[in-house]
């Protein structure tokens, strides 16, 4: 009797990538493009990035616990949400408001909508285009590394008011900006990390991309050096492979996760090219989330056995 098999409920093969592991993944992940812009900016964006993180995990605990629901600080999910919010802030930003913008994403986007899972569009970016809104001044003024000073204009604006910018100075980050976009090489160190272990797949970032790179040669410039500094400037590389690969805000189905990545690369292009701002990812991504269960409608597989042919007719 005691050689008995002993059958559980399904599913009988768990797999041991948890929430945690992904979570932990990603900040690890980010870290390149942190320590990039401590040494671009100095200690003030290691203290703004670490404020912003303590504001996203202290006001998950705070709301929790009030709530009387289950503690989830030690997930990740917050840590990973101040570190995108505090990476997206420029170094010179009064520390206040991203605390501010912290509150915002977890208690207003996350928290309120039912917590990890539920949330319809990525917190930190819901956070940043607050911000954007509401702080307009502050968020817009950007260190440059090279004078310690305001500068007028970032690599962006430069482009879009006519201006030559050249790629590669965008591609390392002796540039203008927030304190983790600036860097290209440093956070595709990140996303090499995510690929090797597979938390995202090449997917939506390769489709995003390319898609905008097509887009900005053809409505921008015939310009390679334009393109390349179109892709590695902003904040395109940041939420190509941070935030628009978020499991809860992308679509699951390989299909709908291409038709994501083309719909992110088109509006990315508009926003930038046609429209008012020199950036436009963050925008581009939190309208893509609204059409997140439109695109897996259209995508989702057929289920085996329906809608096939019966009786050898076609």
């Amino acid at each position: 009797m005691a050689k008995l098999l002993n059958v559980s409920s399904s599913p009988h093969v768990r797999s041991k990538v948890s929430t945690k592991n992904i979570m932990y993944d990603v900040a690890i992940a980010m870290v390149p493009a942190l320590i990039w812009g401590v040494m671009q900016f100095g200690i003030r964006s290691l203290i703004v990035v670490a404020a912003t993180v303590a504001s996203c995990m202290l006001s998950e605990y705070a709301f929790e616990k009030y709530m009387k629901k289950p503690i989830t600080i030690t997930d990740g999910s917050a840590l990973v949400t101040g570190m995108i919010l505090g990476l997206n802030m420029p170094p010179s930003i009064p520390v206040w408001i991203p605390c501010l913008g912290g509150v915002f994403a977890i208690i207003i986007v996350k928290q309120l909508y039912g917590g990890l899972g539920q949330n319809w569009m990525n917190p930190a970016l819901a956070a940043r285009c607050f911000l954007l809104i509401s702080f307009a001044s502050s968020m817009t003024q950007f260190t440059d590394p090279a004078t310690d000073a305001i500068a007028s204009a970032t690599p962006l604006a430069v482009m879009k008011s006519g201006g030559e910018v050249a790629w590669m100075d965008l591609f390392i980050g002796k540039i203008p900006g927030t304190i983790g976009e600036v860097s290209a090489v440093a956070l595709l160190i990140g996303a090499a990390y995510l690929l090797y272990k597979k938390v995202i797949s090449i997917r939506i970032p390769g489709t995003y991309i390319l898609t905008f790179a097509i887009f900005a040669f053809i409505f921008g410039r015939q310009d390679v050096n334009y393109v390349l500094a179109q892709v590695f400037g902003g904040g395109l590389i940041f939420g190509a492979f941070f935030m628009a690969t978020d499991y809860v805000t992308s679509p699951i189905t390989p299909k709908g996760q291409i038709v994501f990545g083309i719909c992110l690369g088109i509006l990315t292009g508009l926003f930038r090219i046609f429209g008012g701002s020199a950036e436009g990812v963050s925008y581009a991504i939190i309208f893509c989330n609204i059409l997140v269960p439109l695109i897996e409608k259209v995508t989702l597989p057929t289920a085996f056995g329906k809608g096939g042919k019966k009786n050898g007719s076609k």
